[in-house]
């Protein structure tokens, strides 16, 4: 599957923040509940312009992490009604730029916009491509047992599960164990018989 570099970059940056709430994370708590998380966070997704470092932004963006984690799970139809939504209110209007060490990608906002607004622009910019491509298939929850981290499915076959190779080794363990117990209970009713 083949998105541009930029949508790519939105996409994943979704499941990055979607995957801080507490069913979705590697602690099983919300890593996202103080402002120095979401420092943490944009070091590793560098959102240029503004960016206030307190409470109220925490909290947006929080705010924002639920509406995403919502619409990833939407059927095309019933995203694009969400997705419109997040764009007018934003007042997106998309340009080209390009800065520190990025080609030419798109924002849709001011970079003194407040940062949950521009997240919300970008990574509308973002579903408005996996709509119009009918890859919404491509966005998914994690199938493993107690997670519900998301998963974003850049395979060629779209074939991709689990939201980390972690959640994929414990279901093919408990996959191995139901398979060999089975077995096991077979044999030994064969041999008592």
């Amino acid at each position: 599957m083949l998105f541009a570099p930029d949508t790519e970059e939105s996409l994943n940056f979704v499941v990055a923040l979607g995957n801080t709430s507490p069913g979705s994370s590697r602690s099983g708590e919300d890593e996202l509940s103080t402002t120095g998380q979401l420092a943490a966070l944009l070091t590793k997704w560098t959102y240029t312009g503004r960016i206030d470092h307190d409470e109220a932004e925490l909290r947006e963006v929080r705010d924002t992490r639920t509406l995403l984690r919502s619409v990833w799970v939407l059927e095309r139809d019933e995203a694009v009604e969400v997705v419109n939504g997040m764009l007018r209110d934003a007042k997106a209007l998309p340009f080209l730029t390009r800065h520190d060490q990025l080609d030419w990608h798109m924002h849709a906002t001011s970079p003194d916009a407040p940062l949950a607004e521009r997240i919300r622009a970008e990574v509308g910019l973002a579903f408005t491509d996996v709509i119009r491509m009918n890859e919404t298939s491509r966005l998914r929850i994690c199938e493993a047992d107690d997670c519900d981290g998301l998963v974003l499915d850049l395979s060629r076959n779209g074939s991709k599960r689990f939201c980390t190779v972690r959640c994929g080794n414990r279901m093919n363990m408990i996959a191995f164990r139901e398979r060999n117990g089975s077995s096991l209970g077979n044999a030994r009713r064969a041999r008592n018989g």
